[in-house]
């Protein structure tokens, strides 16, 4: 995933949960129930930062895991 914000992202269908570890801190967010057209279309993104900036962040209700 070629992005210069995002190292890996990944997404549960059963829970709607996208897992984004960012490159700034190494960290893992789980945003919740995110809809499949939303993940499909991040995936599709030719900027994967820019799409989440504009789609995910500050859009979805998210926590920091502290296990990552």
């Amino acid at each position: 995933m070629p992005s210069h914000l995002i190292q890996s992202a990944n997404y549960d269908p059963a829970t709607r949960t996208l897992s984004i570890w960012l490159i700034t801190n190494e960290k893992r967010y789980d945003y919740e129930d995110v809809p499949p057209e939303t993940y499909a279309a991040f995936r599709r993104a030719f900027s994967k930062g820019r799409f989440f900036n504009a789609h995910i962040r500050n859009r979805f209700t998210y926590r920091m895991s502290k296990e990552d």
